[in-house]
């Protein structure tokens, strides 16, 4: 297992890479050798070497000689071969994090001067030399704004024990790097990973339940515990030494422009795991974690501020609050300092009693921190006292840091979102109407008969229910959301939740329910003086093409009722907007769903500019192609510049969370390129570049869009057999049995495809390898519009050199295109029992895929798909090797498992075997849903 299967680029020299996997793969070896003795290790290199030999030269009678082994293989042998597979692509991944990591720092190290692409400095140089004015970089500071929200939608097929593992082993590889280190200390560290690998070996991948809505909340928590409470501070502190560095004259603080957020404990659609007392439970969770960091915190900055009164004085402000922190502290959870010539170490002992007293009930409110501004002003008492005595180093490295820290992280550490499905709002109102008697069949009304009646509703100030009236338990569970919200307000401050998501929206009517609920409980009100008072916004999620082409007139109908307009008014005049792309996709295919959700975000803008209220949209990408996955400063500057004037908020789930956010230093380098793509795009908003052939532009991927659209369809909506084909040529079912997330598969439970969800629909294509919701219908689309035409042809050239837009979209097919492979696909498609079926379908898929290559290939000039990034294309390259005996196995053990099941019987080893392939292709893949 010591083959390499990664490349870097040609550019940067990959021995350092070569040597850790080469490294990494002969420990596992070892442990092969050690767990199954050489027989094992013999089976694996001799697959391995097949499939290579396959990728290279394909010959029928080498391909029968490699699936007769793998057919031959007994149980336990194909159990641990499987898992030696799946093992050995944890462990590339691994490698390839380092080198992501050591890339980034030889960058630095031997670059000089020159400043790193995409990085802060390098954005704030370019504004600079724009001759962009203090003020003027001010005001686009002031204008942005980033919320990284992570949701627990099931797409990370890894447990967080194995996670666990992966980090440590990352952290110990990073070593050998150490030009310190000894030999022994080298052997001493081999020796450990070996043992880390074992470890590995024998820990189970496979969780033995579904997890728990608190296991996920804990799963989300880590990374703000592990990388993110560092991480963040640090791009603030990068932002603000370059802003000093090229605009000296100004004092800069950076305005809060990015955060996390999180869905996890809030999203309750289709997911009744997710209750009123979860979300209660989750924000204590969050708060529990926020004031053990700030304590861990206060204790290293007394260990840091020894400074003695003997030596320096300190200021009359800080002497005034140590005297009344001893009137009014009484420290007798926290060991009070008692050398009287340390105050800073006395007034921290005080704020560390403060900051346990915060979650203690009872406590006097002068003797706890009540909110985190208190805990700011304190912090900023001592940082202005170090600097009357010159201390400045330790105020800008570890003041300013733990300032920052407390303005990201509140009492609250991130805001959580909750969300509920429409129709659990109209059902709850229906029930309420009724036993009110004022509508007796609430659901009947009209769309305007119910925005009529819920906005005068909204605007009584009596209240709709009664805490002795008896309802059922899904419309007193829908009250108690409510309740809880309020209370968490009340309790964590008022950032905790301010977002209320209404998931398949549409109507405006939607959005007012949830108003009305909110003013039951006092989060829509009006005060003494008349002036409306809210503090939850309803938060419209537009998925389908449908709710696309509907989303800009639901938004005018709303903003056109005085109440709900008052009540946007009294959030800083900001209605927040989110755009599904998993759903956009999984209903009309990728180019469809891009320009329909350009085309929306374009409109609803407009409305909202019409209407003098600021949008701050909410994309809601999935880390797959199929579900508008792309890197986070690509995802950024996909956006038409004038629709982020509100901000902009990007779900973040699932292995996207392990990819990005579990190594600091990887953590930092995505956040930073994020900032400086929401500068440039700030940038390009205020100074837009005008195109006179955008327009004509638009009108051509308008008809492209409108012909993918009928194709995809076709397939998907309108061919009797597919759902058929879809089923039974991808592991679908299977999939729904990997305990990789708390929420069901479907959103009720039925087989239409309407009710399936987007994640196992990408999931399972990517399995197979299809990926077909990320590529189809494409190539058709283009050729509707190139038709042999050279003329059309070079326009669509052009507009892939010019147009970023058509530039990304065409680039996130030849992702697709490149990590698809059909001939692996064949053999899923082989498990489908009608034969007129799997040939008339996979027919059409495999010319689909020929003729999307062919114009990929045209546009852009290239002789192969991905030959604009030859580091991806030959990591894939080197990666499908590797990946082909797992899914060959795959439909091995899925067939036994299907043909044992239709006889009635079963058999848990197979399905486990099933499961350990799913995560083996997902690892290799990178890539779930």
């Amino acid at each position: 297992m010591s083959e390499v299967a990664v490349v870097t680029s040609k550019n940067q020299p990959n021995n350092l890479l070569r040597r850790d996997v080469r490294f990494l793969g002969n420990i596992l070896g070892e442990v092969l050798v050690h767990q199954g003795g050489t027989e094992l290790l013999d089976i694996v290199e001799k697959i391995r070497e097949m499939s290579k030999s396959l990728r290279a030269n394909y010959v029928p009678s080498l391909f029968e000689e490699f699936k007769n082994t793998i057919r031959g293989l007994d149980s336990e042998n194909r159990h641990q071969v499987i898992r030696a597979f799946a093992i050995y692509f944890q462990l590339v991944n691994i490698a390839e994090q380092n080198h992501r990591i050591r890339r980034k720092r030889d960058y630095e190290r031997t670059s000089g001067e020159n400043i790193q692409p995409g990085s802060i400095e390098s954005v704030i140089v370019e504004l600079k030399d724009s001759n962009i004015s203090i003020e003027e970089v001010q005001e686009l500071l002031e204008g942005i704004s980033l919320e990284l929200v992570m949701t627990a939608h099931p797409t990370e097929a890894m447990r967080r024990a194995v996670l666990a593992i992966h980090k440590r082993i990352a952290d110990d590889v990073m070593l050998l790097d150490n030009p310190t280190i000894t030999y022994r200390e080298r052997e001493q560290l081999r020796e450990k990973l070996l043992n880390e690998v074992i470890t590995l070996w024998q820990t189970d991948e496979l969780r033995d339940r579904k997890p728990t809505v608190v296991d996920e909340v804990r799963n989300g928590m880590y990374y703000f515990d592990e990388t993110l409470f560092n991480a963040l501070p640090d791009v603030y502190q990068e932002l603000e030494r370059c802003l000093d560095k090229y605009y000296p004259e100004h004092a800069w603080h950076v305005p809060t422009y990015l955060r996390f957020g999180s869905w996890i404990g809030g999203d309750r659609d289709g997911n009744p795991s997710v209750t009123a007392k979860v979300t209660w439970e989750t924000l204590k969770m969050h708060r529990q974690l926020v004031l053990r960091k700030y304590e861990e915190i206060l204790k290293h900055l007394m260990g840091l501020l020894s400074f003695s009164t003997n030596l320096i004085e300190i200021s009359p402000e800080l002497a005034e609050s140590i005297r009344k922190d001893r009137e009014q502290v009484e420290t007798r959870n926290i060991d009070m300092w008692r050398n009287e010539r340390e105050p800073y170490r006395i007034k921290l002992s005080f704020m560390r009693e403060k900051l346990f007293n915060t979650k203690v009930e009872g406590i006097s409110p002068e003797a706890k921190y009540n909110n985190a501004d208190e805990l700011i002003q304190d912090l900023k008492i001592i940082d202005r006292s170090l600097r009357n005595h010159f201390a400045d180093y330790v105020a800008d490295t570890e003041l300013k840091k733990t300032i920052r820290q407390v303005e990201l992280f509140g009492f609250h550490l991130v805001a959580l979102d909750v969300r509920q499905h429409s129709k659990e709002h109209e059902n709850a109102m229906a029930e309420i109407l009724a036993h009110m008697n004022i509508v007796k069949n609430y659901p009947e009304l009209t769309e305007e008969a119910k925005i009529e009646l819920l906005h005068e509703l909204l605007k009584d100030p009596r209240p709709l229910t009664s805490p002795y009236a008896q309802y059922t338990p899904s419309t007193q569970e829908c009250l108690d959301v409510y309740v809880t919200i309020q209370a968490a307000q009340k309790e964590f401050g008022v950032g905790c939740i301010s977002s209320y998501l209404i998931s398949m929206t549409q109507g405006a009517s939607d959005l007012l329910e949830v108003m009305v609920f909110a003013k039951e409980v006092g989060l829509y009100r009006k005060d003494a003086e008349g002036n409306v008072v809210c503090t939850l916004q309803s938060v419209p999620l537009f998925e389908t093409i449908d709710d696309l082409h509907e989303a800009p007139a639901i938004m005018d109908t709303l903003f056109q009722i005085p109440a709900y307009k008052q009540g946007v008014e009294a959030m800083n005049g900001q209605q927040e907007i989110m755009l599904g792309y998993s759903d956009s996709n999984k209903d009309g295919g990728m180019i469809t769903a891009n320009w329909e959700l350009r085309v929306a975000l374009n409109e609803i803008t407009n409305t909202g500019n019409a209407h003098g209220v600021k949008l701050k949209f909410f994309h809601g990408r999935g880390g797959a192609l199929g579900r508008g996955g792309m890197p986070l400063n690509r995802s950024i500057l996909a956006q038409p510049p004038h629709t982020l004037g509100g901000g902009i908020k990007i779900t973040e789930q699932g292995e996207v969370l392990s990819s990005r956010y579990a190594m600091q230093p990887i953590a930092y380098r995505s956040l930073e390129q994020a900032t400086s793509a929401l500068i440039t795009a700030a940038l390009l908003a205020k100074y837009p570049q005008s195109n006179a052939q955008e327009e004509q532009w638009n009108e051509i991927i308008k008809e492209i869009s409108e012909v993918a659209q009928k194709k995809y369809q076709d397939l998907i909506f309108r061919d009797p057999d597919f759902l058929t084909f879809f089923k039974e040529s991808t592991p679908l079912p299977e999939i729904g049995e990997l305990n990789i997330g708390s929420r069901p598969s479907k959103r009720k439970n039925s087989d239409r495809f309407e009710d399936l969800r987007a994640i196992p629909w990408v999931f399972s294509w990517t399995q197979s390898r299809y990926l077909l919701p990320a590529w189809y219908a494409a190539g058709t689309a283009l050729q509707s519009y190139y038709e042999g035409n050279e003329e059309k042809l070079k326009i669509l050239q052009q507009m892939y050199a010019k147009s970023s837009f058509f530039r990304t979209m065409i680039d996130s097919l030849q992702m697709a295109l490149a990590k698809a492979d059909l001939i692996i696909a064949k053999e899923y498609a082989n498990m489908i029992k009608d034969k007129t079926t799997e040939q008339r379908i996979f027919g059409g898929i495999q010319e689909e895929y020929k003729v999307t290559s062919e114009l990929i290939m045209l546009i852009t000039g290239q002789q192969d798909i991905l030959d604009n990034v030859p580091v991806i294309q030959e990591s894939i390259r080197l990666r499908n090797p590797y990946v082909d005996p797992l899914s060959y196995m795959q439909v091995q053990l899925i067939t036994e498992l299907r043909a044992l099941r239709e006889q009635g019987e079963d058999d848990p080893d197979l399905l486990r075997e099933v499961l350990l392939t799913i995560n083996g292709i997902a690892a290799g893949l990178r890539n779930t849903g």
